[in-house]
């Protein structure tokens, strides 16, 4: 069994404190163990802030890029070890460790591009610059330059690839060094992409550390130039956001939390056209890809009354051909949830959401004879389709998150502002979705829903075949969503920087402005 080692400082380390064993969750077998806690956490931020920050400032948005390329391509040199890890630490398919690795060249290789096009210069511009004076001669301008601090990032259990190279792509481009924290119990993906990044040399010293295992005093060292990003529930987030020196120091957060995200379907759609065919086929693969856990899975799916038994059947023909088991057979579509911990939670909501909607299919999400598994072991549970009795007097349908390959059907009179006011209930969503070819009816719904929502897409039969659905994160969009989806926003372009840059307003004579801030 591997001892994983976190690497501070400049090097390996292994904790002084418990230890912590890393499963199969199709086995539940041991694959490698983390002996967290007891490190010198303080000299690692020196580290960070004393080498790591200076170097990345000294080098241009362009030199920053070329490392991003060069992390991009030995991730992807890697690419079927690490889907393989993901398989055996995560219960990934092969499918969904594509989706995971994959996302992860990719990010750094889009902000490897987004350096290349900033160009040799150190401090970016926001926006355009404005006369202040009866002359031209006196200016001001907004200006945009890396904070002196950590980007200190608390990623999820669900992409351990992916999740670490969205968050380090932003900051590491924008100047700022990186100390990830990966969740411990699907750590293996995240440490072996630690190995393999500082094995290329490209990245300075100091620039990207990782800390496996407990926190421990960490948050409590975070001043006023640092920032902290997390990804994860909304209670461990607002702890975090929450933190006494968090809040003394003004640290700058950005949480990424719960999401009961939605998918309406118009009421102009009919069975078997192309925006039908896309509805159906999206739902079924945010439902089921990655077991359901999935920040961006569909959770809430709002259908005209007249549309409900059509949508009853082909999502119930979708999820029966589902195909659950231990990854490593060919013949599973469909691997386990994470951790026993995800299990329980999972069983747990879906306790609740019955307590206001009827079972279409699945029932309690027992599987009899998951494929390839032990007798008695492995985290599985099968896919589950609820409808609720009444969507006006729900609360749980609206309020509570399970994660994992659950989702609601909610059905709805058809008009816009009907479909808009569910969607409200959410109270903050990352995505919604929205079927149709109907423009006015479009128009009308997403006008009435997307101040609720960090992103929304929209299918229709223009798009069938050029679309990864809304449950793809792409890193030209911002991610990230209002009130319950924890109010953060990431990625986005050049947007992704803003959050590891300090804004500043300059004033006066506009050819020193100019030269500052590197029109000149």
């Amino acid at each position: 069994m591997k001892p994983l080692a976190s690497y501070l400082g400049g090097r390996w380390v292994h904790g002084t404190g418990a230890t912590t064993l890393l499963l199969d969750p199709s086995t539940e077998q041991p694959v490698a163990e983390v002996r967290g806690g007891g490190h010198d956490l303080a000299g690692a931020l020196d580290y960070a802030r004393t080498v790591g920050g200076p170097a990345l400032r000294a080098l241009t948005f362009r030199e920053r890029g070329a490392i991003l390329r060069q992390l991009s391509r030995a991730i992807h040199a890697h690419r079927d070890e690490l889907i393989a890890l993901g398989m055996q630490n995560g219960g990934n398919t092969r499918s969904d460790g594509k989706f995971d690795v994959d996302g992860a060249s990719g990010t750094l290789g889009y902000y490897a591009e987004l350096g290349e096009t900033l160009g040799d210069v150190r401090t970016l511009c926001d926006g355009d610059g404005v006369q202040l004076g009866r002359s031209p001669r006196l200016f001001g301008q907004h200006v945009l330059a890396p904070r002196r601090g950590v980007a200190v990032h608390v990623n999820a259990f669900n992409f351990p690839a992916w999740g670490t190279a969205e968050k380090a792509a932003c900051a590491l481009l924008a100047g700022m060094p990186v100390f990830s924290k990966p969740a411990t119990a699907t750590a293996l993906v995240a440490h072996r992409i630690t190995e393999i990044l500082a094995a290329t040399g490209a990245l300075p010293d100091g620039a990207f550390q990782l800390l496996l295992g407990p926190t421990d005093d960490l948050l409590d060292r975070l001043g006023g130039q640092d920032v902290l990003a997390f990804t994860g529930s909304g209670q461990t987030g607002a702890i975090l956001r929450g933190g006494k020196q968090v809040v003394a120091a003004n640290v700058r957060v950005n949480v990424e939390a719960d999401s009961l995200n939605s998918a309406t379907l118009a009421p102009d759609v009919e069975p078997g056209s192309p925006t039908w065919e896309l509805f159906v086929a999206e739902i079924a693969k945010d439902v089921l890809q990655k077991t359901g856990q999935k920040c961006t899975a569909t959770r809430r799916i709002l259908v005209p009354r007249s549309l409900l038994e059509p949508v009853r059947e082909a999502l119930g023909e979708r999820f029966a051909a589902a195909r659950v088991g231990n990854p490593v057979d060919e013949a599973v579509t469909m691997g386990p949830l994470a951790t026993a911990r995800q299990l329980t939670d999972v069983r747990a909501g879906l306790a609740r959401l019955r307590a206001e909607s009827d079972v279409i299919f699945g029932g309690d999400g027992a599987v009899a004879t998951p494929i390839g598994a032990p007798d008695g072991k492995g985290y599985f549970f099968g896919p589950v389709l609820l409808e609720n009795r009444d969507p006006a007097s729900a609360r749980a349908t609206h309020e509570h998150e399970v994660f994992g390959p659950v989702t609601t059907l909610i059905p709805y009179s058809g008009e816009a502002a009907d479909a808009a006011a569910l969607v409200r209930r959410g109270e903050g969503g990352l995505v919604g979705s929205v079927y149709g070819d109907d423009r006015v009816w479009l128009t009308a719904a997403i006008s009435e829903m997307s101040a609720t929502l960090g992103r929304v897409y929209l299918g229709s039969a223009k798009v069938v075949g050029q679309t990864a659905g809304p449950g793809t994160v792409l890193p030209h969009l911002v991610h990230g969503g209002p009130g319950r989806a924890g109010g953060g926003e990431e990625l986005g372009g050049a947007r992704g920087l803003a959050f590891y840059q300090q804004r500043t307003a300059l004033s006066g004579d506009r050819a020193l402005l100019d030269a500052i801030s590197g029109k000149a």
